[in-house]
């Protein structure tokens, strides 16, 4: 019976098998020019895929933002990308919100519907099923406003495609922990 040679070291271990998970990062760092650019560069620069990217400042008097990422990737590639994020001078700290147990993610979405009849008796009993509201209408179009996880936001515009889903504008997701202390 031949055995595989145990890997020497991390660097022989072959990656490519492992499974892609989707990670949230609250990366905060300070409000200067140039830092946002450093931080995306980071990720273009060594092939790494944005899927959502929030920023804002959070406190003006620390002059710090919170920079929220949302990637995927191998378990390895998101330590590294965690790793390399740390070593950037301008970044305070990294917290991987999806690891976190006290970790909240929400995303907000506007959503233009134009249908009439009963297309338009049918988008009004959805977006009162998903809790969306409806901040803008017409006689042949409704704007909805909804807010939840990703894939709320995914099913609710799914469900409206065949309605008359005409555009949709997403934030991105924003992230939290629950509890006194920042994060």
């Amino acid at each position: 019976m031949s055995q595989e040679p145990i890997p020497a070291s991390a660097y022989d271990m072959d990656h490519e098998e492992e499974v892609e998970e989707r990670r949230t990062l609250a990366v905060l760092v300070d409000n200067e020019p140039g830092v946002l650019g450093r931080v995306v560069g980071l990720f273009s620069a060594r092939g790494y895929n944005i899927e959502s990217l929030t920023v804002a400042e959070v406190d003006r008097s620390k002059r710090r933002s919170r920079i929220t990422i949302v990637t995927t990737g191998t378990a390895h590639m998101l330590e590294q990308i965690e790793a390399q994020l740390l070593r950037l001078v301008p970044v305070a700290a990294v917290v991987d919100i999806t690891k976190s147990k006290r970790g909240i993610e929400r995303e907000l979405a506007l959503v233009k519907v134009a249908g009439k009849n009963e297309k338009r008796v049918e988008a009004l009993r959805i977006a009162e099923i998903f809790r969306a509201r409806v901040i803008d209408t017409t006689n042949e179009s409704f704007i909805f406003e909804i807010t939840g996880a990703s894939d709320k936001i995914d099913q609710f515009t799914e469900l409206m495609e065949p309605l008359g889903l005409k555009e949709v504008s997403r934030t991105g997701v924003l992230s939290i922990r629950r509890g006194k202390d920042a994060g």
